[in-house]
Parts: structure tokens; sequence; C-alpha cells
């Protein structure tokens, strides 16, 4: 090292005074450009609709019901965002790479920021003072941060080089752009795909030019050995060499590309509020305030109104997520009505809703728009919100399954927006006459069928042994059956082994008899609000009147709304899923199965497993039972939806290209085993009607759980298929 060099190197690269002048001007009209549009989309923000459970800092308001949110804690927030794991969780590889983006680019603004404090801050105010300037940027501390952000540099470069290459080339569904919904007049995204590769190529562009001005400047230097810090640069200076840029080139090239550079840089800064770039900071704000029992506990609607009817009825949260969507498509993909044929796309859904906002707001975004001949969705004027801008049939298509929600990386909440929305079509009496049917049916018989509720325990004629009346006599466990376990021709011998199970096991259960009603929990997310709290109401009084420690249920749509809704309207007992139940009786001895040796899979219901987390129950119960379980390819919290959820089951799917169960019978087909096992009475109903559309009823048979659990018990035996 030389005795006398000063280890450091000119901020400006030697411009002159009035090149620095130019730069500051243009940095200011930038700043002025980037806070006009980021205070317009934060006044759009706060100007939404006040939830009782919002807060952007997370303070509780007196009045807020306890158990309406479930906002993870700040530092967990922060573990999530910096670790990148909803990017990573489902795509390793494209998270990873994001993983490299992400701390890559905060590592090069920790850097232009620690410049600036240095240059501008210390420099500026040390001369103001003492009239001398002072400058940390130099020695150890100048060498250990070259050293330090080009590895920021680097990785920025690989991962920007990574996600272009992916959004180039790939053919995933996740990334074709083709709408679900096709509107008549046809449609364009010409300028998403242009927004696309404005943004991952002027990324690149800056990152590839930062590097190569860094090569030319230490080129131009004549590779003093101190640089050999900037480890990336000095590399970039040594090829530049062996291609025939020398000092003189090297210093004259970097002149102009250092403008370049700066051009894109600022520019860059100045585009991030009006295009996609806004994601980079409304995701991680996102994710930091999304609220995860909002899908699970469907909020009720704005007061006073029965749905989302205008931009004002939209929280700040849904506001905000719009923002934070990055069009990955991921929900696309996932989402059972769009593989099914249905014109509904979560990713269209939120875009579309997105860019009505921003027309109604006056807010540009620049590219990142669907043009369209005819001005229709996310471009009519003064139509209505729920029918026009999202069309009714869209809306419909929904099977509030939760996969869009589950899968995607910056936390939007797809579903409740949509129920908020189908609110505002019941309220107009816009729906399938099945659909108004089912209702009715609920709404004067307690039940979707129609049936008088005196039939409701007519499952109960044949057994051997009474049913307690829990209005009549104290049990441990009120058993909560719904509508299908009850009145489902198909399904009521199955109601009569778990019966049986449970009274050969000795557990104390009883049932409401003709006081239970629908639970609500599908009438809630159709859209039927005052239905379905006019259920609770019919429900609780029922409560009221027996006498009962715990409640289970064979639904899993109905242990959700008793499990996560009910407990607002006064439910204070514990609510079990009948797996649950099945699982105490064995691993406390209860019960001592024998092992069937069967080959089976197991489908996980949406409302059992990604809305409640119950996985490993039902799992736990098919082990002890000594079967082997062989996964589906899409399990557990990614498990494909049957199609019955939303109120779906209650609505014509004839337009469907392939159902879901069916897509999902399919996916069992070469598995290989004898049972498909379910734990949801509308997931039998519906599975067994796709064995036969497939043609496979005499290879795969559809059973419940407890039919398992009975013939290891010797409750009842089940003939081999």
């Amino acid at each position: 090292m030389l005795v006398g060099v000063i280890e450091t190197r000119k901020i400006f690269g030697g411009e002159t005074e009035t090149a620095k002048m130019v730069f500051y001007l243009l940095a200011v009209v930038v700043l002025a450009i980037f806070f006009t549009g980021f205070f317009k989309r934060v006044i759009e923000y706060n100007h939404g609709r006040r939830s009782a459970s919002f807060s952007w800092l997370r303070r509780r308001d007196a009045r807020d019901i306890p158990e309406v949110s479930e906002r993870p804690k700040f530092a967990s927030s922060l573990v999530t965002i910096a670790a990148n794991k909803t990017v990573t969780k489902s795509k390793r590889k494209v998270g990873v790479s994001h993983l490299l983006l992400f701390w890559g680019f905060i590592g090069l603004f920790l850097a232009t920021s620690i410049l600036s404090l240095d240059y501008d801050i210390l420099g500026n105010a040390s001369r103001f003072i003492t009239g001398h300037t002072y400058s940390f940027f130099q020695g150890p501390f100048y060498l250990g941060y070259n050293a330090v952000f080009d590895l920021a540099g680097l990785a920025a470069l690989v991962g920007t080089i990574l996600l272009t290459y992916r959004r180039w080339f790939s053919r995933e569904t996740a990334l074709d752009y083709t709408r679900a919904q096709r509107p008549e007049g046809g449609y364009s995204r010409a300028k998403i795909v242009i927004g696309d590769q404005v943004f991952v190529v002027g990324l690149l562009l800056i990152l590839l030019t930062g590097i190569l001005i860094q090569g030319l400047r230490i080129d131009g230097e004549g590779f003093p050995s101190f640089e050999r810090w900037t480890w990336l640069g000095y590399l970039v200076g040594k090829g530049l060499v062996s291609l025939g840029v020398g000092s003189a080139g090297a210093r004259a090239i970097h002149a102009w590309l250092w403008w370049v550079h700066v051009g894109m840089a600022l520019a860059f800064v100045a585009y991030i509020p009006w295009s996609k770039a806004w994601h980079m900071l409304a995701s991680p704000t996102n994710l930091a305030v999304r609220d995860l029992a909002t899908t699970r506990r469907i909020p009720a609607p704005p007061e006073g109104k029965t749905g989302y009817s205008s931009i004002d009825d939209f929280t700040p949260r849904e506001l905000l997520g719009f923002d934070s969507c990055t069009k990955c498509g991921r929900c696309h993909a996932v989402c059972p009505a769009r593989t099914a044929g249905a014109p509904l796309s979560p990713r269209d859904f939120i875009l579309d809703l997105r860019q009505w906002v921003d027309r109604s707001r006056h807010i540009p975004l620049l590219l990142d728009t669907e043009t369209r001949p005819v001005a229709s969705g996310p471009l009519v004027g003064d139509g209505q919100l729920a029918g026009d801008v999202i069309v009714d049939k869209t809306l419909w298509s929904c099977t509030t399954c939760m996969a869009c929600v589950e899968i995607c990386p910056v936390g939007i909440e797809h579903v409740p927006t949509i129920v908020q929305l189908r609110r505002s079509l019941v309220d107009r009496g816009e729906m399938e006459p099945t659909l108004q049917s089912a209702l009715q049916n609920i709404a004067t018989q307690g039940n979707s069928f129609g049936k008088s509720a005196r039939m409701r325990a007519r499952w109960t004629k044949g057994l051997d042994f009474p049913i307690v009346d829990a209005r009549k006599e104290h049990v441990e466990y009120l058993w909560f059956l719904g509508d299908f376990a009850s009145f489902d021709e198909r399904l009521m011998s199955i109601s009569q082994t778990l019966a049986k199970v449970l009274n050969a096991s000795g557990v104390s259960f009883g049932i409401l008899f003709d006081d239970e009603r629908n639970a609500g929990n599908d009438v809630r997310r159709v859209g039927e609000e005052g239905l379905f709290e006019m259920l609770v109401e019919q429900n609780m009084a029922a409560f009221s009147k027996a006498s009962f420690d715990k409640i289970f249920t064979t639904d899993p749509h109905t242990f959700n709304t008793l499990r996560n809704e009910y407990p607002s309207f006064g439910l204070d007992k514990p609510v079990l899923h009948y797996s649950e139940l099945l699982a105490i009786l064995m691993f406390t001895e209860e019960v001592a199965p024998r092992s069937l040796g069967r080959r089976v899979t197991y489908h996980d219901p949406c409302y059992l497993g990604r809305y409640n987390r119950i996985f490993d129950t039902p799992r736990a119960v098919i082990a002890g039972l000594g079967c082997e379980l062989v996964e589906m390819p899409r399990h557990g919290a990614n498990s494909f939806c049957c199609g019955a959820g939303g109120g779906r089951i209650w609505m014509d799917d004839s337009y469907l290209e392939e159902r879901p169960s069916v897509n999902r019978i399919k996916e069992a087909q070469g598995l290989g085993v004898d049972y498909f096992v379910v734990a949801c009475p509308k997931d039998y109903a519906m599975f067994s009607d796709a064995v036969k559309t497939v043609g496979i009823e005499d290879s795969l048979k559809v059973i419940d759980i407890v039919e398992l659990f009975a013939e290891a018990t010797e409750a009842t035996e089940l003939v081999d298929v």
C-alpha cells in the first residue's frame, strides 16, 4: 500500500460544479414527483372505510370485539418480510431469486444513503461549522464499504437476471395474462406486459451500468491496489483492459455513462409510485398489516349498507392490497374456479379493482393497465361495482376455498372482498334460481334441503340405542350435524356409523333434534348476511336450551363458523371437528383399533385445513388405523377444492369445462390406492359423484374417515373394493 495515499474516491468523479448543480436539481424534481405519487396513494388508503379491527399501528379500540383480529406480531411480520417466507413457501427457486434481489437492493439503498450522509450532510455541515470538510468515507471504512456493497450489487444482479429470465421464458400458467373472464368487446394487456419489461429491464440496466462505471473508474485510475477491496468493480475493470479499454478510454466512457446510470436511477425513483414498482413499498406494508382472521371470520357489511357498492366502502387494507399485487399469478394458477373454466381469476379480480380505483381517484398508472375497445369492467363509467366493474358470474364462481389467500406472497385477502360484493348482488336479488331456492329453504325450514325440521333426526331411526336430546339431559358433547349429514340420503348411514362409534366408546353426546338450524357458514359467504344473523340467533337460542360442555360437528363449514364467527355472538364453548374427537378416543386409549393395512389417500377439506390449520389430526387417525397414506400431489395447505364451498353446491355447474371434484379424482386415480378418504359430508357427496363421472367407482372408493375407524374398532365392517 502506498504511503500517503488516501483510501477513498471522489464522489462525483471529477464532474464540474455545474454538473453537480444539474444533478441536485434533477434529484429535487424526482423527489417531488415521487412524493406526489406517494402521498396520493397514502391519502387514498386513508380515505378507505375504517373497519372495527383495522389500525395501521395495531392500536385496539375498546369497542373492538377481541376475537375479530389476528394480526401477526410486528417482529413476526419483520421476519416474514426479511426472509421472503411468503414468496419462498410454494416456489423455492423464485423465492431465492427474489431474496437476492430484495436484499441486494436494500444493500444498495443503504450504500447510497451512507454516501449521502457522508457527502451531503456531514461534509456540508462540517464546512459550515468549522470551515473544513470532514468525511468518514475513507480508510478501513471505505474498504469494508466496497467489499460489502459489491456483494449486495452482485446479489441484486443475479436475482434480477433469474427473475427476468423466468418472466421472459417461463410457460407457467401463473404468468399467462389471458383473462379467465373474457369481455365481449375484447381486451389487450400489452401495456401490462410492457410495464413488466420496463420494470425488470430498467432494474437490470441500472445494475449493469452501476457495476460497469465502477470498473471504468478503477481502470481510469490505474487500478490502485486498495481498490482490490472493490472486488466486483476491479474484476470488471480487468475485463475492460482485456478488451482493449485503456485508462484514457475508460475515463472518457465513464464521463458519459455515469450520467446514463444516474439518469436511469433517478427516473426509476420517479416511476415508483406511478407503476408496478409501487409494490416494492406496498407489499411489505400489506404483509405487516394483514389480518389472518379476516377470511375465516367474514367482516360485517359497512354500516348502513348491505354490501360494497362504491369506492368508499373499501377498507384501507383492501386498497393497499390492490396496490400490493405483483401479478405473480400464483392465485390464478391454483384457483379451482379458473381451473374448471369459470370466469374467475383472483389475479384478474384484484387487477380490475385496482385499475378501477385508480381511475376513480384520478391516479394515473403508467403502462400497468388493461385496455379495451369498448368501456367495460374496470373501464366502466357509472356502472355498478358488483355486476358491471366485476361481472356477477365472476363473483358467483368463487368457492371461497381460500387457496388464493393462502398462496398470495404479499398477503392479499381476496375472499372477504368477493363476499362483500356478493352482498350487493343478493340485495338486488341477482342470483341463480337454485341459489335463491336454497336460501328460501334455509329461511323457512332452517335447512337447504327444504325438509321439515322434524325430519332432521330421521337418520337416528334404525339405531339400536337412543340418541340423547341435549335439551333435556346434560351431555359432554353436543353434536351439531349440519344439513348434509342430517338430510342427504348418501350420508345418513355415515352419521349412524359415527353414532355407533361414539356409543360403543362410551362418549356422552346428544343432539338438538328439530331445534338445529343451518349454521350459516355458506349463507354468509354467499352474501346473505341478514339470513346468517337470523340463523345465528336461532342456533344460539337452541344452545341456551341445551346442557353441554363442548360442541363437535362433522361438517368443516359448520365447524369454521361455530368456532370462529359464533363467539362474536356469544358462543363460549369449545368447538371440535369429529376427526379431533376420533383422535381423542384413539390416543387416550378409549378404543383400541386393529390395524387395517389399507392403502389410502386423504383429501384436506378447505374449511378444515386452510381455514383452521387442522392437517395432522386426520392423518394421525389414519396412521393409527394402520393404513398406508399416499399423499395427493396437492395436499395440506395446497389442497385442491372439491368445488362445493361458498354456496357453489347450491348453484349450476353444468357450464364448467371440468368440475373441481372431477379434477381432484383424476389426480387420485394414478396413486394406486383403494380408498379416497374424506372428512366432510360435502366432500363425500361431491367426490362420490366424481368417481362415477370418471368411471372408476369400482376401483376407487370414496370413504369417510369414521367408516375406516368403525371397521378398525369393529363397530361396522366394510366391503373390499
